[in-house]
Protein backbone atom coordinates (compact mmCIF):
# COMPACT_ATOMS: atom_id res chain seq x y z
CA UNK A 1 0.00 0.00 0.00
CA UNK A 2 1.33 3.38 -0.71
CA UNK A 3 2.12 6.19 1.77
CA UNK A 4 -0.63 8.11 -0.32
CA UNK A 5 -3.62 5.64 0.43
CA UNK A 6 -2.61 4.90 4.34
CA UNK A 7 -2.77 8.09 5.15
CA UNK A 8 -6.47 8.64 3.25
CA UNK A 9 -7.19 4.87 4.85
CA UNK A 10 -6.35 5.94 8.54
CA UNK A 11 -9.12 5.40 10.58
CA UNK A 12 -8.44 6.40 14.51
CA UNK A 13 -11.54 3.68 15.43
CA UNK A 14 -9.03 0.97 14.23
CA UNK A 15 -5.63 1.60 15.39
CA UNK A 16 -3.95 -1.85 15.34
CA UNK A 17 -0.49 -3.02 17.39
CA UNK A 18 2.41 -1.55 14.83
CA UNK A 19 0.95 1.72 14.91
CA UNK A 20 1.09 1.48 18.95
CA UNK A 21 4.61 0.37 18.30
CA UNK A 22 5.57 3.03 16.12
CA UNK A 23 3.14 5.73 14.82
CA UNK A 24 5.53 8.06 13.65
CA UNK A 25 5.73 6.52 9.52
CA UNK A 26 1.90 6.71 9.81
CA UNK A 27 2.25 10.41 10.99
CA UNK A 28 4.41 11.41 8.58
CA UNK A 29 2.19 9.69 5.55
CA UNK A 30 -0.66 11.81 6.51
CA UNK A 31 0.93 14.95 7.11
CA UNK A 32 2.15 14.85 3.67
CA UNK A 33 -0.40 13.48 1.97
CA UNK A 34 -3.93 14.12 3.86
CA UNK A 35 -3.14 16.27 6.41
CA UNK A 36 -6.23 17.82 7.62
CA UNK A 37 -7.42 13.85 7.65
CA UNK A 38 -11.45 13.17 7.91
CA UNK A 39 -12.13 9.78 9.94
CA UNK A 40 -14.98 7.80 9.27
CA UNK A 41 -16.36 8.43 12.60
CA UNK A 42 -16.90 12.29 11.44
CA UNK A 43 -13.72 13.34 13.25
CA UNK A 44 -10.62 15.07 12.47
CA UNK A 45 -6.90 14.15 12.46
CA UNK A 46 -4.13 17.01 12.37
CA UNK A 47 -0.87 16.27 11.95
CA UNK A 48 1.17 19.60 10.63
CA UNK A 49 2.61 21.69 13.65
CA UNK A 50 0.73 25.07 12.21
CA UNK A 51 -2.50 22.80 12.31
CA UNK A 52 -1.70 21.71 15.79
CA UNK A 53 -0.52 25.34 16.72
CA UNK A 54 -3.75 26.70 15.42
CA UNK A 55 -5.91 24.41 17.25
CA UNK A 56 -4.57 25.20 20.96
CA UNK A 57 -4.55 28.93 19.80
CA UNK A 58 -7.72 29.45 18.12
CA UNK A 59 -10.62 30.95 19.81
CA UNK A 60 -12.72 29.05 17.97
CA UNK A 61 -11.72 25.82 19.75
CA UNK A 62 -12.82 24.31 22.82
CA UNK A 63 -12.01 21.82 25.45
CA UNK A 64 -15.20 21.25 27.02
CA UNK A 65 -16.37 17.46 26.68
CA UNK A 66 -19.32 17.52 28.77
CA UNK A 67 -21.32 16.33 25.24
CA UNK A 68 -18.75 14.45 23.31
CA UNK A 69 -17.78 12.20 26.59
CA UNK A 70 -21.39 10.96 27.46
CA UNK A 71 -21.91 8.16 24.38
CA UNK A 72 -18.33 6.77 25.77
CA UNK A 73 -18.77 7.23 29.96
CA UNK A 74 -22.34 7.69 30.28
CA UNK A 75 -23.41 9.20 33.79
CA UNK A 76 -20.59 7.01 35.42
CA UNK A 77 -17.52 8.05 37.48
CA UNK A 78 -15.60 8.71 34.84
CA UNK A 79 -17.64 11.04 33.11
CA UNK A 80 -18.00 13.51 36.12
CA UNK A 81 -14.27 13.11 36.38
CA UNK A 82 -12.93 13.84 32.76
CA UNK A 83 -15.53 16.48 32.40
CA UNK A 84 -14.78 18.43 36.18
CA UNK A 85 -11.13 18.71 35.73
CA UNK A 86 -9.11 21.50 34.36
CA UNK A 87 -8.22 19.68 30.99
CA UNK A 88 -11.21 19.52 29.93
CA UNK A 89 -12.61 22.83 30.91
CA UNK A 90 -12.98 26.28 29.56
CA UNK A 91 -13.14 29.38 31.25
CA UNK A 92 -14.45 30.60 33.18
CA UNK A 93 -14.70 27.25 35.02
CA UNK A 94 -10.70 26.80 34.01
CA UNK A 95 -9.74 30.20 34.90
CA UNK A 96 -10.45 29.50 38.09
CA UNK A 97 -9.27 26.19 38.92
CA UNK A 98 -5.88 26.86 37.02
CA UNK A 99 -5.29 29.94 39.11
CA UNK A 100 -5.24 27.61 42.53
CA UNK A 101 -3.13 25.09 41.24
CA UNK A 102 -0.66 27.56 39.56
CA UNK A 103 0.28 28.35 43.21
CA UNK A 104 2.01 25.25 43.66
CA UNK A 105 4.35 25.72 40.74
CA UNK A 106 5.68 29.01 41.33
CA UNK A 107 9.54 29.85 41.28
CA UNK A 108 10.09 29.97 44.82
CA UNK A 109 7.81 26.33 45.51
CA UNK A 110 9.76 24.82 42.51
CA UNK A 111 13.41 26.37 44.23
CA UNK A 112 11.85 24.65 47.32
CA UNK A 113 11.22 21.73 45.72
CA UNK A 114 14.42 20.92 44.15
CA UNK A 115 16.49 19.75 47.04
CA UNK A 116 13.64 17.38 48.00
CA UNK A 117 13.60 15.91 43.93
CA UNK A 118 17.65 15.13 44.81
CA UNK A 119 16.98 13.38 47.55
CA UNK A 120 14.53 11.38 46.25
CA UNK A 121 16.34 10.51 43.46
CA UNK A 122 19.51 9.76 45.24
CA UNK A 123 17.72 7.26 47.89
CA UNK A 124 16.25 5.53 44.24
CA UNK A 125 19.62 5.24 42.58
CA UNK A 126 21.17 4.02 45.91
CA UNK A 127 18.92 1.41 46.11
CA UNK A 128 19.37 0.29 42.18
CA UNK A 129 22.54 0.20 42.49
CA UNK A 130 22.63 -2.16 45.17
CA UNK A 131 20.26 -4.35 42.79
CA UNK A 132 22.21 -4.28 39.88
CA UNK A 133 18.96 -5.64 37.72
CA UNK A 134 15.75 -3.53 37.81
CA UNK A 135 12.94 -1.84 35.87
CA UNK A 136 13.66 1.79 34.76
CA UNK A 137 10.06 2.20 34.91
CA UNK A 138 8.73 0.54 38.10
CA UNK A 139 11.56 1.21 39.87
CA UNK A 140 12.59 4.48 38.97
CA UNK A 141 10.79 6.78 36.79
CA UNK A 142 7.14 6.15 38.00
CA UNK A 143 8.39 6.46 41.61
CA UNK A 144 9.82 9.86 41.51
CA UNK A 145 6.55 12.01 40.19
CA UNK A 146 4.35 9.78 42.88
CA UNK A 147 6.30 11.03 45.71
CA UNK A 148 6.13 14.31 44.65
CA UNK A 149 2.15 14.24 43.71
CA UNK A 150 1.70 12.19 46.73
CA UNK A 151 3.44 14.63 49.09
CA UNK A 152 1.44 17.75 47.37
CA UNK A 153 -2.20 15.80 48.31
CA UNK A 154 -0.76 14.36 51.57
CA UNK A 155 -1.04 11.25 50.77
CA UNK A 156 -0.17 8.29 53.51
CA UNK A 157 2.62 6.42 52.95
CA UNK A 158 0.13 3.13 53.20
CA UNK A 159 -1.79 4.01 49.90
CA UNK A 160 1.30 5.57 47.36
CA UNK A 161 1.15 1.97 45.86
CA UNK A 162 -2.45 2.24 44.56
CA UNK A 163 -1.94 5.51 42.56
CA UNK A 164 -0.29 4.64 39.48
CA UNK A 165 -2.60 2.01 38.74
CA UNK A 166 -5.54 4.56 39.62
CA UNK A 167 -3.73 7.08 37.00
CA UNK A 168 -3.34 3.89 34.41
CA UNK A 169 -7.03 2.66 34.23
CA UNK A 170 -8.38 6.70 34.58
CA UNK A 171 -6.11 8.39 31.48
CA UNK A 172 -6.52 4.68 29.60
CA UNK A 173 -9.95 5.52 29.24
CA UNK A 174 -9.38 8.12 27.16
CA UNK A 175 -8.22 6.19 24.04
CA UNK A 176 -10.18 6.19 20.97
CA UNK A 177 -10.93 2.70 21.46
CA UNK A 178 -11.34 1.26 25.08
CA UNK A 179 -13.04 -2.29 25.58
CA UNK A 180 -15.79 -2.45 28.20
CA UNK A 181 -13.72 -4.26 30.84
CA UNK A 182 -11.76 -1.18 30.80
CA UNK A 183 -14.20 1.55 31.12
CA UNK A 184 -15.38 -0.53 34.06
CA UNK A 185 -12.61 -0.69 35.95
CA UNK A 186 -11.68 3.28 35.22
CA UNK A 187 -14.90 4.02 37.12
CA UNK A 188 -13.92 1.95 39.56
CA UNK A 189 -10.85 3.23 40.36
CA UNK A 190 -12.15 6.67 40.03
CA UNK A 191 -14.59 5.93 42.59
CA UNK A 192 -11.72 4.65 45.17
CA UNK A 193 -9.35 7.06 44.71
CA UNK A 194 -12.71 9.95 45.11
CA UNK A 195 -13.21 8.02 48.27
CA UNK A 196 -9.48 8.09 49.32
CA UNK A 197 -9.53 11.78 48.79
CA UNK A 198 -12.63 12.52 50.19
CA UNK A 199 -11.24 11.21 53.41
CA UNK A 200 -8.14 13.07 53.03
CA UNK A 201 -10.12 16.38 52.67
CA UNK A 202 -12.32 16.27 55.43
CA UNK A 203 -9.06 15.41 58.19
CA UNK A 204 -7.44 18.42 56.24
CA UNK A 205 -10.55 21.08 56.86
CA UNK A 206 -10.05 20.56 60.82
CA UNK A 207 -6.27 20.94 60.42
CA UNK A 208 -5.50 23.82 57.72
CA UNK A 209 -2.25 23.97 58.62
CA UNK A 210 -0.98 20.64 58.95
CA UNK A 211 2.77 20.78 58.00
CA UNK A 212 4.58 20.55 54.62
CA UNK A 213 2.44 17.53 53.37
CA UNK A 214 -0.96 17.99 51.51
CA UNK A 215 0.18 21.74 51.00
CA UNK A 216 -1.40 22.06 47.41
CA UNK A 217 -4.10 19.95 49.19
CA UNK A 218 -4.84 22.72 51.28
CA UNK A 219 -4.24 25.18 49.02
CA UNK A 220 -7.37 23.63 46.55
CA UNK A 221 -9.34 23.40 49.47
CA UNK A 222 -8.93 26.87 51.47
CA UNK A 223 -8.15 28.73 48.81
CA UNK A 224 -10.34 31.20 46.77
CA UNK A 225 -10.58 33.10 43.34
CA UNK A 226 -12.49 36.14 42.97
CA UNK A 227 -14.75 35.18 45.89
CA UNK A 228 -15.37 31.32 44.82
CA UNK A 229 -13.73 28.38 46.00
CA UNK A 230 -14.01 24.72 44.12
CA UNK A 231 -17.35 23.17 44.85
CA UNK A 232 -16.73 19.58 46.90
CA UNK A 233 -17.32 17.24 43.05
CA UNK A 234 -14.43 20.16 41.49
CA UNK A 235 -12.09 20.00 44.08
CA UNK A 236 -12.05 16.02 44.33
CA UNK A 237 -12.01 15.72 40.27
CA UNK A 238 -8.76 18.28 40.12
CA UNK A 239 -6.53 16.08 43.07
CA UNK A 240 -7.30 13.14 40.83
CA UNK A 241 -6.50 15.22 37.45
CA UNK A 242 -3.15 16.72 39.85
CA UNK A 243 -2.37 12.95 40.11
CA UNK A 244 -2.70 12.18 36.27
CA UNK A 245 -0.96 14.99 34.55
CA UNK A 246 1.90 15.28 37.01
CA UNK A 247 2.62 11.74 37.67
CA UNK A 248 2.08 9.78 34.06
CA UNK A 249 3.60 11.77 31.73
CA UNK A 250 6.63 12.77 34.07
CA UNK A 251 7.41 9.06 34.19
CA UNK A 252 7.17 8.90 30.57
CA UNK A 253 9.36 11.35 30.12
CA UNK A 254 12.35 9.59 32.00
CA UNK A 255 11.46 6.04 30.83
CA UNK A 256 11.50 7.56 27.33
CA UNK A 257 14.04 9.53 27.55
CA UNK A 258 16.39 7.03 29.23
CA UNK A 259 15.34 3.91 26.51
CA UNK A 260 16.49 7.00 23.74
CA UNK A 261 19.84 7.40 25.07
CA UNK A 262 19.99 3.42 25.26
CA UNK A 263 19.00 3.29 21.14
CA UNK A 264 21.64 5.90 20.71
CA UNK A 265 25.31 5.32 21.85
CA UNK A 266 26.94 7.94 20.32
CA UNK A 267 23.95 10.83 22.20
CA UNK A 268 24.41 9.22 25.22
CA UNK A 269 28.28 9.39 25.08
CA UNK A 270 27.89 13.18 23.70
CA UNK A 271 25.74 13.47 27.17
CA UNK A 272 28.38 11.88 29.40
CA UNK A 273 31.18 14.18 27.73
CA UNK A 274 29.15 17.05 27.93
CA UNK A 275 26.83 17.06 31.50
CA UNK A 276 25.33 20.44 30.94
CA UNK A 277 23.52 19.41 27.44
CA UNK A 278 20.91 17.74 29.72
CA UNK A 279 18.67 20.87 29.53
CA UNK A 280 18.75 20.70 25.71
CA UNK A 281 18.33 16.72 25.89
CA UNK A 282 15.14 17.20 27.95
CA UNK A 283 13.53 18.96 24.97
CA UNK A 284 14.58 16.72 22.67
CA UNK A 285 13.54 14.08 24.49
CA UNK A 286 9.96 15.73 24.56
CA UNK A 287 9.83 16.12 20.87
CA UNK A 288 11.60 13.04 19.65
CA UNK A 289 9.18 10.28 22.13
CA UNK A 290 6.11 12.83 23.43
CA UNK A 291 4.33 11.70 26.37
CA UNK A 292 0.93 12.89 25.53
CA UNK A 293 0.69 12.38 21.43
CA UNK A 294 -2.87 12.61 20.76
CA UNK A 295 -4.87 15.77 22.34
CA UNK A 296 -8.21 16.74 21.66
CA UNK A 297 -10.52 20.00 21.01
CA UNK A 298 -14.05 20.68 19.48
CA UNK A 299 -14.83 23.54 16.74
CA UNK A 300 -17.66 25.46 18.37
CA UNK A 301 -17.17 27.49 14.55
CA UNK A 302 -15.64 27.08 11.41
CA UNK A 303 -12.40 27.30 11.15
CA UNK A 304 -9.80 26.95 8.09
CA UNK A 305 -6.99 24.07 8.78
CA UNK A 306 -4.41 22.62 6.19
CA UNK A 307 -1.38 24.04 3.73
CA UNK A 308 -1.79 27.56 1.55
CA UNK A 309 -3.70 26.21 -1.76
CA UNK A 310 -5.40 22.96 0.23
CA UNK A 311 -7.27 24.71 3.13
CA UNK A 312 -9.91 22.43 4.72
CA UNK A 313 -12.62 23.82 6.46
CA UNK A 314 -13.76 22.29 9.62
CA UNK A 315 -17.10 22.64 10.40
CA UNK A 316 -18.47 23.62 13.99
CA UNK A 317 -19.41 20.94 16.10
CA UNK A 318 -16.31 18.69 14.72
CA UNK A 319 -14.34 16.74 16.96
CA UNK A 320 -10.88 17.34 16.36
CA UNK A 321 -7.76 15.31 17.24
CA UNK A 322 -4.53 16.65 17.45
CA UNK A 323 -1.15 14.73 17.02
CA UNK A 324 1.16 16.59 19.10
CA UNK A 325 3.68 13.53 18.20
CA UNK A 326 3.28 14.35 14.86
CA UNK A 327 3.69 18.01 15.38
CA UNK A 328 7.05 17.38 16.81
CA UNK A 329 8.48 15.48 13.83
CA UNK A 330 6.94 18.34 10.99
CA UNK A 331 10.07 18.74 9.01
CA UNK A 332 8.33 22.61 7.85
CA UNK A 333 9.82 23.59 11.93
CA UNK A 334 12.44 20.68 12.86
CA UNK A 335 15.62 20.08 10.73
CA UNK A 336 15.80 16.66 10.11
CA UNK A 337 13.13 15.91 12.47
CA UNK A 338 13.67 11.77 12.85
CA UNK A 339 17.37 11.96 13.98
CA UNK A 340 18.22 12.61 17.56
CA UNK A 341 20.13 15.44 18.73
CA UNK A 342 20.08 16.36 22.31
CA UNK A 343 21.56 19.33 21.56
CA UNK A 344 18.83 20.52 19.66
CA UNK A 345 18.50 24.46 19.23
CA UNK A 346 15.56 26.30 18.93
CA UNK A 347 12.99 23.13 19.88
CA UNK A 348 9.96 25.02 20.30
CA UNK A 349 8.07 21.95 20.48
CA UNK A 350 4.45 21.10 21.63
CA UNK A 351 5.23 18.47 24.45
CA UNK A 352 3.43 20.82 26.89
CA UNK A 353 0.57 21.61 25.02
CA UNK A 354 -0.27 25.51 23.99
CA UNK A 355 -2.38 28.51 24.80
CA UNK A 356 -4.84 28.66 27.49
CA UNK A 357 -4.11 25.34 28.43
CA UNK A 358 -0.51 25.02 28.61
CA UNK A 359 0.41 22.36 31.00
CA UNK A 360 0.88 24.51 34.03
CA UNK A 361 3.64 21.57 36.26
CA UNK A 362 6.00 22.21 32.53
CA UNK A 363 8.65 23.37 34.83
CA UNK A 364 8.14 20.50 37.84
CA UNK A 365 8.25 18.21 34.94
CA UNK A 366 11.09 19.43 33.42
CA UNK A 367 13.18 19.78 36.55
CA UNK A 368 12.26 15.93 37.76
CA UNK A 369 13.46 14.88 33.76
CA UNK A 370 16.27 16.67 34.06
CA UNK A 371 17.52 15.59 37.86
CA UNK A 372 16.70 12.31 37.07
CA UNK A 373 18.25 10.94 33.97
CA UNK A 374 21.32 13.45 34.76
CA UNK A 375 21.69 12.06 37.72
CA UNK A 376 20.95 7.95 36.42
CA UNK A 377 23.74 8.69 33.55
CA UNK A 378 25.95 9.52 35.78
CA UNK A 379 25.78 7.21 38.68
CA UNK A 380 26.26 4.65 36.18
CA UNK A 381 29.83 3.85 33.65
CA UNK A 382 27.33 1.24 32.33
CA UNK A 383 23.48 0.71 31.53
CA UNK A 384 22.07 -1.80 29.04
CA UNK A 385 18.44 -3.17 28.93
CA UNK A 386 17.77 -6.57 29.71
CA UNK A 387 15.25 -8.87 28.74
CA UNK A 388 12.20 -7.84 26.86
CA UNK A 389 10.19 -4.35 27.64
CA UNK A 390 7.19 -3.66 27.04
CA UNK A 391 4.88 -0.56 25.29
CA UNK A 392 2.24 0.95 27.46
CA UNK A 393 0.09 -0.14 24.36
CA UNK A 394 -2.20 3.37 24.03
CA UNK A 395 -2.46 5.68 21.45
CA UNK A 396 -2.73 9.19 23.62
CA UNK A 397 0.13 8.51 25.72
CA UNK A 398 3.58 7.14 24.60
CA UNK A 399 5.27 5.25 27.00
CA UNK A 400 6.70 2.03 28.69
CA UNK A 401 4.84 -0.77 30.71
CA UNK A 402 8.00 -2.09 32.08
CA UNK A 403 11.97 -1.63 30.74
CA UNK A 404 14.36 -3.70 32.67
CA UNK A 405 17.75 -3.15 32.52
CA UNK A 406 21.20 -3.54 34.06
CA UNK A 407 23.61 -0.73 35.97
CA UNK A 408 27.02 -0.93 36.48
Amino acid sequence: MSDKQAALDFDIKKIDQDFLDNPFPVYKAMRENDPVHLNPDGSYFLTRYEDVVLSLRHPGMSSDKKVDFKPKFGDGPLYVHHTSSLVFNDPPVHTRVRKLLSEAFTPRKLAELEPVIEGIIDRLLDRLAGQGEFDVVSDYALALPTEIIADMLGVPEEHRHKLHNYSNLILGALDPVVPPEKIAEGHAAVEEFGALLEELIADRRKTPKGGEMGEVLAALIFGEVDGEKLTPVELVQNCIFLLNAGHETTANLVGNGISILLDAPDQMQRLRGDPSLIKTAVEEFLRYQSPLQIGNRKATEDVEFGPEGSKVVIPAGSFIHTSIGAANRDPEIFEDPDRLDIARFPNPHLAFGGGGHTCAGMSLARMEGRIAIERLVARFAVLEPIGVFRRGGRARFRGYLNYPMRAA
